[in-house]
Parts: structure tokens; C-alpha cells; sequence
């Protein structure tokens, strides 16, 4: 008996030529086209289906190392065409990739370990993020994903705008731009039927009203924030753009490993001292990653590459995020809470270290062997203290798709 080929994510050229062949079967209601250009010269492409006053807008690839929200466009692109009670008074759009370039730079086969994952790492500087460049540019600076991103807001006019995005090892959450009264049911319930755990204190909304576990809502312009060094401002992203035209944006968060470790919503014994313990072991471990990026960067040559710069963006951000964990944590810490902060802790010198290390494997440095020990031991105990267990893509994909079905219904006009 045959086995059925293991899924793996798609990659930008599968999911455009996956695109043209729907566009192609449906050229009454599909329109594929181009929307501009990326900083590599990469094109963007956006997929339509059906014609409506109202509309929804979906985004993958915001991140290049968020694979998922592929495979859940062109599932959700293929349920729209095909069921029509989801275009009834909607349209559709997709962007099938918002960083054209950096998912060129990030490689995601069919990950057999979170190592995999590891050794093919990449996400650009903040600055070079399509979302999140309007926390740290000034308008005349921003690149140009960014200003497609914009324009196709602008042109579409979604009541609704859906974010992809992943986790590489944790559970699932959901951020709202505003209130969608009736999501976490919908939410909650998906989540439980495939088996994957809900981040109840997710590090990334620390602070934020809650409208039901693990879905956020992003507090108003002018609230302090919990982690006041970090340099982008969810209220500054590209999310907050669909507001000019009355509409919200949702992102969608789903693991590829999972960790039933997150949605504990004890009380956690001693929040204080657990916070200043991650504090230290962040700097610690960033302090290896410097030392051997002290140690090879005389026998660099020619331009600071992608990697480099993305690797010395993430360690620049640690010495202010360790002195925000040093001070009180929030009123009401959690297990979850703690444990979230406890992955984001680990995941700066780590990833750091994946993309010094790419960096220099192209030099063949001997600082690579050091790097690569570090990847190996770090990645490993990520997996042991997290239980990490595989997310099966399918179920990624339903359940994102789930989840955006049920914000596009609970957030139109007329469902309010």
C-alpha cells in the first residue's frame, strides 16, 4: 500500500502558480494581478474573488518565517470560490505574499525538528518588516511592501483585514485591532477539536483586554506599553490602516509545534523572580552570540548581508527588553504568561545565532562551529522544556481558516 506524500508548506512560486490555475478555471470571478514590486524587484501578487460592496483582505507572508499562512490562503481563496454562500454580499482578496523576499531567504521544508527550523532561520529587521516598518520608519523611508500593503487597503476598503501569522513552538492566539464580539466561541472551539493549545498570556499582548482566552484586543493610542523598549508599536503597523476606511484587522496566530505548557491560567507562585531569572539568562545567552560576532566580524568583507543585519537588529534589542523584565511583572502573572515570556527569552539569541550562523557558513569562518553548537543545544532544550509536539499542517491550516471564517462573519456590518 502506498503512503500518501507528507504536506509541506508551500512556497511563493506554488502558491502564485496554485493562484493562476484558480484564476484561470474562474475568470469571471477570479482576477489575479500584479501590485507592485518588492525591494528585490520580486512581484506581489493579489488574488480576487467575487465582486461586493464589502470586502475582506487577507495577508500571508508578513513574516518569513511564518509559513502557514500560505497553505491557509489558498485553502480559504479555494472556499470561496467554491462555496457561494461566503461571497454572498463579500468579496475576497488575497495577498498571496506581503515579503516576496525574505520567504525567499527562510527555508521550510517539511520540518522533521524544531533544529530544521533552525538551520534554515530567517526574519528581517524590523525596519525591513512590511507590517511592522511604520512603528520605526518615518513615512518617506518606508519599503516598498509596505507601501503595496497600503495601497491595496486603500483600493479594497476591507471591513476586514486578516493578518497570517505562526508560532514556531507555543499555541494559538488571535489580536484585534478592535473588539469582534462572538470570536472567541468559535475560536476556542476550533483550537480544542484539532488539539491545539491556546496561548492564555501571550508575551506579544501582554497588557491587552482579553475578549475571551486567548484573544486579544489591542488597547487604545496612548497606553503605556509593558514592554516600553521595544522599538515597534502594534498601534503604528500596517494593522491600524484599515481603520481609515472603518474597518479592523485581525491576526491569526498558529503554532507548528505545540506546547500545552501555554494556556495555564494559574496564578504563578513567584512571578517577580521568575521574570528577573529569564532576564539573566537572556543576556547570558546573547553574550555568547556577541562574543562570536566580535570574534568573526574583522574577517567579514564587502556589505552587511541580510542575515547579519537581521542577527545584530535582534541582539540590539536585549539589553532594554532584559531591563523591562527586571522591574515588576503585570498584576496577575500567570504560568502561561511566564511561560510565553520564557520562549520569547529563548527565541532572540537563538534565532540571532541561526542567522549569524548562515551568515558565516557562506565564509566557511570557524566561528560557524561554535554557532552551530549553540543552535543545537538551545533548540534542543526549547523542545524538552516546552514537550514541543508537531502541529500537523492540516490542521494549521483548518484552523486558521476556521478562525478567519469566523472573524469575517462575526465582524461584518450587518452580523453587528
Amino acid at each position: 500500500m502506498s503512503q500518501l506524500p507528507e504536506l509541506r508548506y508551500p512556497s511563493v512560486s506554488d502558491v502564485l502558480s496554485s493562484a493562476r490555475a484558480l484564476a484561470a478555471r474562474r475568470p469571471g470571478l477570479c482576477t489575479l494581478r500584479e501590485v507592485g514590486l518588492s525591494r528585490g524587484g520580486r512581484p506581489l501578487h493579489l488574488l480576487s474573488v467575487g465582486h461586493a460592496p464589502r470586502s475582506v483582505l487577507v495577508v500571508a507572508g508578513a513574516h518569513a518565517n511564518e509559513p502557514a499562512g500560505g497553505s491557509t490562503l489558498l485553502s480559504l481563496a479555494q472556499r470561496t470560490v467554491h462555496e457561494k454562500e461566503l461571497r454572498s454580499g463579500t468579496a475576497w482578496h488575497f495577498l498571496l505574499c506581503a515579503d516576496p523576499d525574505g520567504a525567499s531567504l527562510h527555508v521550510t521544508p517539511t520540518p522533521r525538528s524544531l533544529l530544521d527550523y533552525h538551520l534554515g532561520f530567517y526574519r528581517p529587521a524590523g525596519p525591513e518588516q512590511p507590517e511592522w516598518s511604520p512603528s520605526v520608519l518615518p513615512p518617506d523611508r518606508l519599503p516598498p511592501e509596505t507601501r503595496v500593503l497600503t495601497r491595496v487597503i486603500d483600493e479594497v476598503r476591507p471591513y476586514l483585514q486578516v493578518s497570517l501569522h505562526g508560532t514556531d513552538l507555543g499555541g494559538s492566539w488571535v489580536q484585534l485591532t478592535k473588539d469582534v464580539p462572538g470570536l472567541a466561541e468559535p475560536f476556542a472551539k476550533s483550537a480544542a477539536e484539532l488539539h491545539i493549545p491556546v496561548e492564555t498570556g501571550a508575551s506579544d499582548a501582554v497588557g491587552w483586554p482579553a475578549a475571551g482566552a486567548g484573544v486579544y484586543v489591542m488597547p487604545a493610542p496612548g497606553t503605556d506599553a509593558v514592554f516600553p523598549s521595544l522599538p515597534d508599536d502594534a498601534r503604528h503597523s500596517t494593522w491600524y490602516h484599515a481603520h481609515r476606511h472603518g474597518g479592523l484587522t485581525a491576526v491569526v496566530e498558529v503554532p507548528m509545534w505545540a506546547s500545552d505548557l501555554v494556556d495555564d491560567p494559574a496564578p504563578h507562585p513567584a512571578p517577580a523572580a521568575a521574570m528577573r531569572r529569564l532576564a539573566r539568562r537572556l543576556r547570558r545567552d546573547t553574550e555568547q552570540v556577541e562574543n562570536v560576532l566580535a570574534d568573526a566580524l574583522p574577517r567579514t568583507e564587502g556589505p552587511e548581508g541580510p542575515f547579519l543585519r537581521a542577527a545584530k537588529w535582534a541582539l540590539a534589542l536585549v539589553p532594554g527588553l532584559a531591563a523591562d523584565w527586571s522591574r515588576p511583572p503585570p498584576p496577575g502573572a500567570t504560568m502561561a504568561y511566564i511561560g510565553s515570556v520564557d520562549a520569547f527569552g529563548r527565541r532572540i539569541p537563538l534565532r540571532a545565532a541561526s542567522m549569524l550562523l548562515r551568515a558565516l557558513r557562506d565564509t566557511d569562518d570557524r566561528a560557524a562551529l561554535r554557532l552551530e553548537h549553540l543552535v543545537t543545544v538551545w533548540t534542543e532544550s526549547f523542545a524538552e522544556r516546552f514537550r514541543a509536539r508537531w502541529v500537523p499542517l492540516e490542521n494549521q491550516v483548518e484552523h486558521q481558516s476556521r478562525t478567519v471564517l469566523a472573524a469575517a462573519r462575526h465582524a461584518h456590518p450587518d452580523h453587528r
